[in-house]
This record gives structure tokens, sequence and C-alpha cells, in this order.
């Protein structure tokens, strides 16, 4: 039961002393060996969160639990956790050997310089920069900066690793490469780890499971692929996916979903995917690019404004009541800039969200 609730947040909040309220009532559990990413777009409260659980914030109330005990009342040093900086603070004087094995150096875990070299040297080669042992941090990428500050946090052999932002510096070819280091080395070691990123698709690509803050608030904690498929609310569908879904605005009543240009009968929809009741009023449709398709019987009629080339496929791109949106075909789809176009969306894979952002299908 423990492994299934390795670390566990139980109704934290946190008010700074200017009345700002950075997280509310906010309870989560992560799986031993799992990587969480805490994702969200800047402000939201997920680098509070790390903070936190790193004992550098003291949380206003609720309780954090490492392996089953409350670490609240513990300091940092103690709660066997290794954290990677976003600025990865390395010590410029030192050689990349001496960074590593700094941790075993001082405090509690001071260890002979034997054996701490032989710790470092370890997790030097499993991160791969065991060549660059006599280099100084002014001299090496930010690829193999971020290598050195992942291999001082492990040998520590802490139960838990905190990441924050660790790819934001990287130019964006390099944080590919890396992020995909990164699950594996995480998995190879088999360590607990929380990631922090405001980037959607880091998260989809290397979580176990992402827990969506915005506003201090979680607002879906779930596997990468139910952030897309089945969103809890409209900020959810909204932030995950890329291209941003299409969303039009109608209104319910007489049996039919209406919108400036289609109806559809709400005797159509997909029962068992109805979440809330449909009571007549306004709503906002919202639907993925790739499950609005041209049609020869469209749900509505467009003018394509633009065709934008992406790899494998194309976006066709269309003003709805003065809003662009955006259909995800094939490469093989000839429809050209200037096209009058019907369109159909899959009534399997729409949603439908109050005005207040509450998912009802």
């Amino acid at each position: 039961m423990i492994d299934e609730q390795f670390v566990q947040v139980k109704n934290l909040r946190k008010v700074y002393d200017n009345g700002h309220e950075a997280l509310k009532d906010v309870s989560f559990s992560v799986k031993k060996g799992d990587l969480v990413c805490l994702l969200g777009p800047s402000g939201c409260g997920k680098t509070t969160m790390l903070n936190m659980l790193a004992g550098l914030l003291d949380p206003t109330s609720g309780d954090i639990l490492f392996n089953g005990k409350s670490v609240v009342k513990v300091a940092p040093k103690d709660r066997q956790i290794g954290y990677v900086f976003q600025n990865y603070a390395l010590y410029p004087h030192m050689t990349v050997l001496q960074n590593v094995m700094f941790p075993l150096t001082v405090g509690k875990n001071k260890r002979s310089k034997a054996e701490a070299e032989k710790v470092a040297k370890k997790y030097m080669e499993i991160t791969q920069i065991t060549e660059l042992a006599n280099q100084k941090p002014g001299n090496l990428s930010g690829g193999q900066q971020q290598r050195v500050a992942i291999a001082r946090a492990l040998v520590q052999e802490p139960q838990i690793l905190l990441m924050d932002e660790p790819l934001s510096n990287l130019d964006a070819r390099l944080r590919l490469k890396i992020r995909e280091e990164i699950r594996s080395l995480v998995k190879r070691v088999g360590i607990t780890t929380l990631f922090v990123t405001h980037d959607q698709e880091e998260a989809l690509s290397i979580g176990d499971k992402i827990i969506l803050f915005n506003n201090g608030v979680i607002q879906q904690d779930d596997v990468g692929q139910n952030f897309y498929l089945e969103p809890n609310n409209y900020f959810v569908a909204n932030f995950v996916g890329n291209p941003v879904i299409d969303n039009f605005a109608v209104k319910i009543a007489d049996g039919k979903i209406s919108g400036s240009d289609f109806e559809i009968p709400l005797a159509a929809l997909d029962q068992d995917r109805i979440k809330g009741e449909l009571t007549p009023g306004e709503y906002t449709l919202s639907v993925r690019p790739e499950n609005i398709l041209p049609s020869e019987q469209g749900h509505f009629t467009a003018k394509i404004s633009d065709v934008e080339l992406i790899g494998r496929e194309r976006i066709l791109k269309f003003d709805h009541d003065g809003i662009q949106a955006r259909s995800l075909v094939n490469l093989e789809t000839t429809i050209q800039r200037g096209d009058q176009v019907q369109l159909s969306m899959r009534l399997d894979r729409i949603f439908l969200f109050t005005k207040e952002g509450t998912r009802v299908y």
C-alpha cells in the first residue's frame, strides 16, 4: 500500500504573506518508482508545490508524507531528496567530478574521499559524463551541464528526485534528446521522480502520469492520454493538444445543439459519454482538429483561409464566427487555400462544456 502512495500530499495550502493563495487544498499521491510531471502555466503553483516537497517552503496547512511518514517538520537536508534546479547551480571553480562528489563531502552524508569518488564515478557513468570528469562547467554545453546536475542529485541516492523545469535552458532538438535520456535514466535507477514543466508535449512524452495545475488547483490527475481524450474541463481541453482544440459557441434547445451554421440532434450523441444534464442554455462545443474533417455530407461549409504543412499532415485553417479554427488532414489531401469545403465533426469525439467550463459531454 505504501508503494502505491509513496508520496502523499494531503489538503495542502500555501498562502504567502501578501495574501496570495498559491495552492488551494491540493491532494495527490505518487507511486514508488513513477515519473510524475507537474504541469501548468506560469504562476499555477507547480514550483511552489515542488519547493514544499523539498522543504524549501512551509505549507500554511495540510500534510506531506514520504513512505508513510510526515515530512512537514523535517529539514530539507533530512528528507532524502535530490533536487535538480532550473539553472543547474553548478560550482564554476570545481571540475565535473568535484561537482558530482560535493554532496558526499559535506554534512551527514560525508564519506571518505575515495568512497565519494567511487560513488560519483558510478553515477557519472550512468549519466554518460565520465569523459568530462576534469572539465569545468563553463566549458560544457547545456546538455552536459544538465547531466552533471542530475548525477550530483543522484549520488546522494535519494528516495525522491525533484526536477524544476530542467530542460527550459536547452534548444528544442536537445530538449527532445535529454528528456528521453531522463526518463530512461530514472527508470533504470528506479527512483521516484517529480518533474515540473510548463511544456505539455514534454509531460505527455515522459510522464507515467501528469498532474495539471491552474490557479493553485489540480485540474486533472491522470495518465497522459486521458488529458487528450477525456479532459476533465474546458481548461484541460484547451491546455493540452497541438494544434489547439477548436471551440464553437452553441446553444441547446428543442432537443438539439445549434451552432451558427450547424445543428446536431441530442439523440445523435453517444449516450455513454454524457457526464451531466444537457439542459437548455449556452455551451461551448470543442473538437480536436483531427476530428473535424472534409466530408461529402458535412455539418457545415467553410472557406479555407490557409493551408499549413506540418510534416506528414496539413492544417486547414478556416474562419468560424470570426475565430480561426482548424482541421487536421493527411498530406495527400489536395484542398487548397480559397476552397469551399464541407466539414464533418466526429460526434463520438466532441466535448460540451458549460459556460463555467464544466464538461457535460
